[in-house]
């Protein structure tokens, strides 16, 4: 995944991930998986492009 004009800065990804911590602890474990679905699809209608999608999905796979 290469950085874009658009990117996050450091603190705004620092934010993103304690909102996104907070919301799994929120839903809790029974339903951390279906929210992320929920997120994972909205993000992706947000994004309006099944490639760069894609591509996000197989960054998030690397090194698990």
């Amino acid at each position: 995944m290469t950085a874009t004009k658009n990117a996050l800065t450091i603190p705004g990804l620092e934010t993103v991930y304690d909102a996104l911590a907070t919301a799994i602890d929120q839903a809790g474990p029974g339903k951390a998986e279906l929210f992320l679905v929920k997120l994972a699809l909205l993000n992706a209608n947000a994004l309006a492009n099944p490639r760069t999608f894609d591509a996000h999905v197989q960054a998030a796979l690397r090194d698990l």
